[in-house]
């Protein structure tokens, strides 16, 4: 190491100068040198930041999830409905106002069959629960997520996956409802249970199944009727995402 290192480590503070032996000529080099914007501290990200609303209609839903065991979040892409159902759940779990958080969503092939990707079904259904992954990470360090995921207080699974159960103490959160048809939707509704918070969301005009198989039209249209359940419709101004993507579907 020639001189010129040494002098720009000892003037950073990466040398320590008791790190000698009685002979000069030997030094020993600093062994933990992992840079961090926190010195003499470990780095912990945990995200957990508060959510604020946007736009009118993502307060109007934030209230509704607090305010109702049923909510259904209908509007089109980049609204928000996804992350803030997603950021209620975690609030609520390490509030401890449910015991566990159970995520779901379809899983339709648009296009490409599921048989011909590689892996076990597990590695082939991944593809399908990734965005419910990328909402959590953004909430959790993917670290407590998969701590969590191994305890049992986070479970991630295909709607196919839910038929015969009954969700207490959980929060639960079904995302791409437009991918469901309606048996499978009133399947949903009935799984829900007691002390239980369950947020359904999707947008009807962006099915992956025949307009007249996606029964969360229907659906919505039936319970908007009913007391103590909410069904929050979000509009293009409630679009968080790139203005272009507001400008798109006015369009398309």
């Amino acid at each position: 190491m020639t001189k010129r290192a040494l002098k720009r480590m000892m003037r950073e503070g990466e040398f320590d100068t008791a790190r000698t032996h009685d002979d000069d000529n030997i030094r020993r080099l600093p062994v933990n040198r992992g840079w961090s914007p926190l010195p003499g501290e470990e780095r912990d990200q945990g995200y957990l930041k508060t959510v604020k609303a946007q736009s009118p209609g993502q307060a109007e839903l934030m209230a509704a999830i607090d305010a109702n065991n049923l909510v259904l979040a209908l509007g089109p892409a980049g609204t928000g409905k996804t992350y803030l159902a997603i950021a209620k759940a975690v609030e609520a779990l390490e509030a401890g106002r449910v015991g566990r958080i159970v995520l779901s969503r379809p899983a339709i092939e648009a296009g490409e069959s599921i048989g011909f990707l590689p892996g076990d079904m597990e590695d082939k259904l991944a593809p399908y629960l990734r965005p419910l992954y990328d909402a959590l990470s953004d909430r959790l360090s993917m670290k407590r997520v998969r701590a969590l995921m191994a305890e049992g207080l986070i479970e991630i699974a295909p709607v196919g996956y839910m038929r015969g159960r009954t969700l207490n103490n959980a929060f639960v959160v079904i995302d791409e409802a437009q991918n469901c048809t309606y048996v499978q939707l009133k399947m949903l509704l009935t799984r829900l249970g007691w002390h239980s918070t369950m947020v359904i969301t999707g947008d009807p005009g962006q099915t992956d199944l025949l307009p007249s198989m996606s029964g969360l039209g229907d659906v919505a249209e039936k319970l908007e009727r009913v007391p103590d359940i909410a069904v929050v419709r979000l509009r293009e101004m409630d679009i968080v995402r790139h203005p272009l993507v507001a400008s798109m579907l006015g369009v398309l």
